[in-house]
């Protein structure tokens, strides 16, 4: 199993990288945000995953171990595959996918392309207890859980009639002040304060 490969990078897109390793030219699917680390012709260590098919050696490189740790997580939910792994890797950083995840944010995950309700609501469900760490864990569940509160709030608010454009900077104000208000609270007091 190949685990690391360091070597010059020889051809690079968005999409893959070829990284020559003493004369040997390895194609390795990459994310958006390793691609973006890469430099044509500059040295380069990346972290592989090797998936063997049937038909298929198939190699992805990460930048870093928690990307290659993320991308393993990802591949692990029944319907997510090594393409639409990348592709989500691409399209969030690891903290916004693991805040995704974390607070229950599907609409986010389905945004990506390729993955629908059921499969969002399976990563969620799946990944849910294994993402805590990536990221400042601590400040993000609080942020995650401010912006549930803010966000349940403000369907409240457009349901009343009142703009959501109008109540989101008073909400910010509120949960800035007070990061441990419930919806009912913050409904309240932007109420007061409009």
């Amino acid at each position: 199993m190949i685990y690391s490969l360091k070597g010059s990078v020889q051809e690079l897109t968005p999409t893959f990288a070829v990284v020559d390793v003493s004369g040997v030219g390895y194609y390795v699917g990459i994310s958006l945000q390793t691609s973006q680390n890469l430099q044509l012709g500059s040295q380069v260590l990346l972290y592989i995953q090797q998936i063997i098919r049937e038909d298929a050696h198939l190699l992805f490189g990460f930048y870093t171990k928690e990307e290659k740790e993320m991308f393993n997580l990802l591949i692990s939910v029944n319907g997510v595959g090594p393409v639409s792994a990348l592709i989500l890797l691409s399209s969030l950083s690891l903290s916004d996918a693991a805040s995704a995840i974390l607070s229950g944010n599907s609409a986010l995950i389905q945004k990506v392309k390729g993955i629908g309700t059921k499969t969002a609501e399976r990563i969620i469900v799946d990944l849910r207890d294994k993402v805590g760490h990536f990221g400042n864990s601590e400040e993000k569940l609080s942020d995650f859980a401010n912006n549930k509160i803010k966000n349940e709030a403000l369907s409240a608010l457009e349901v009343l009639g009142i703009a959501k454009r109008m109540s989101e900077k008073i909400a910010d104000r509120i949960l800035k002040q007070n990061p441990n208000v419930s919806v009912e609270e913050l409904v309240k007091e932007i109420l007061k304060n409009i």
